[in-house]
């Protein structure tokens, strides 16, 4: 089949590569012309493990191209994806604009080039744009064409696995054509007998959003229960452990933190909560979660503040992993940000290194935030010399260091870990001070330190 995709970020990049990889003829548009520039010369302008691999095969054999022109992709394609942003504004409202004016422009396009055509909202949108987008169209143009619904769940650092073996596809038209078409489109990625799903276009934009804000509330109410735990003696990896391997709450999205960050939970969960509320309904779970995980974020920082005392200004800490999560260079709302800054604005030097992110985190903050922290090229710079050190992302490398090498290196052994990487026991057998979220505390004498 033929295929425009619309937009080169993180999921138009991925859909239209793993497209193409699946025997697809896949042209991809953006407006960027020097990232286009890149793709063309074979550079994959995102960091996602595998991608690469898939997409030099895509351009190798020719099924995969990059172009600024719209008009281009549309003229030869049957199916049209858009996969453009749609940014949070400061009441959780998704920002429709780039989805709009791209369909406005399709309308004409339709004029031009006539032929019946599937447009697919691949973005995260708000319930009601499959309306809006085939309203623009067709006030453009008299042609056959439908507008599909098509949610993306796809995880940062498996996106290519998720794509090429998804779970499940949602499709969400009234249309039987279309169904048809998109049946048949996605039906090499579901031969293990995975359902592809249809529904109507409504309940098709809900059902992302209703996935994200069910996974954004499990990991909330785990942190939750990992405050009670600090606060009555209990250990949440036990409790995890206890209610995990209940077939009704299921093991994963469990794990206790320092919150959730990313391109996907903090705006769906603020979407779907301004949807209820435009219509009419208080969405009072939501509220919690929302105002719990932004707390969770800096809850290290406070950790910090009760052992140290209220000045740490005199401290130098080291920083392991800036990314939301690891296998990703993403740092949108990652908790690294918020702690950054925090420990900044007190005066705080820091010493910091993520495998991926360092870029895109540097471009992310301020001048006077960067001002404070030093970049480091592997883990173990970032300790020497350090009053302590705290862990934001569970990066794989950060999971077996040398626990020695933290009282050989650092001033003071003093660990603050956001994703608990390490044994309890372990870590007292090391002889570090050692502060985790939802466990006791190691080695800490719990006295203000000067």
């Amino acid at each position: 089949m033929k295929i425009a995709v619309i937009g080169t970020g993180y999921v138009g990049l991925v859909s239209g590569t793993c497209f193409a990889d699946s025997g697809n003829e896949v042209t991809c548009v953006d407006i960027d012309a020097d990232k286009v520039q890149l793709m063309r010369e074979g550079t994959v302008p995102i960091y996602e493990p595998g991608l690469n691999r898939v997409f030099d095969r895509a351009i190798r054999e020719k099924r995969l191209k990059f172009t600024t022109n719209l008009e281009e992709a549309f003229e030869t394609a049957e199916i049209i994806f858009l996969c453009l942003p749609t940014p949070p504004g400061a009441d959780g409202q998704a920002d429709l604009s780039f989805v709009l004016n791209v369909a406005d422009e399709l309308g004409d396009l339709f004029e031009s080039h006539p032929g019946y055509r599937v447009v697919v909202n691949k973005s995260t949108v708000p319930v009601g744009t499959a309306d809006k987008v085939r309203e623009k169209i067709a006030a453009k143009t008299d042609q056959e064409f439908d507008v599909v619904s098509n949610p993306e769940f796809l995880r940062e650092g498996a996106a290519v696995e998720d794509f090429m073996k998804p779970e499940r596809v949602v499709v969400g038209t009234r249309s039987e054509k279309a169904a048809e078409v998109m049946t048949r489109l996605y039906e090499p990625f579901v031969r293990s007998g995975n359902p592809i799903i249809v529904m109507d276009e409504r309940s098709s934009e809900l059902t992302k959003y209703a996935a994200n804000a069910m996974l954004a509330t499990k990991i909330t109410f785990m942190n939750e229960i990992a405050n009670v735990c600090e606060t009555v003696g209990a250990d949440v990896d036990n409790v995890r452990r206890g209610i995990g391997t209940d077939s009704r709450i299921g093991k994963r999205f469990l794990f206790a933190g320092i919150g959730y960050g990313g391109s996907c939970f903090p705006k769906d969960v603020q979407a779907i909560h301004y949807t209820a509320e435009q219509n009419g309904y208080n969405f009072q779970i939501l509220d919690s979660v929302m105002k719990v995980n932004e707390k969770q974020k800096v809850s290290i920082v406070q950790k910090m503040k009760d052992y140290y005392g209220e000045s740490l200004k005199d401290k130098t800490v080291g920083i392991w992993g800036l990314s939301f999560k690891p296998e990703t260079d993403d740092i949108r709302e990652a908790p690294s940000l918020y702690i950054t800054k925090e420990l900044a604005e007190m005066g705080v030097k820091m010493k910091a290194y993520d495998p991926e992110a360092v870029d895109t985190f540097k471009a992310a903050l301020s001048e006077e935030t960067l001002k404070q922290i030093t970049f480091e090229e592997d883990r173990d710079s970032v300790i020497e010399g350090v009053d302590a050190l705290v862990i934001c992302t569970e990066w794989n490398e950060f999971r077996r260091p040398n626990l020695e090498n933290f009282t050989k290196k650092m001033n003071s052994p003093v660990i603050f870990d956001g994703r608990n990487l390490y044994g309890l026991d372990r870590a007292e057998e090391a002889g570090l001070t050692y502060f985790s979220v939802g466990r006791r505390t190691v080695g800490a004498n719990h006295k203000q330190i000067n």
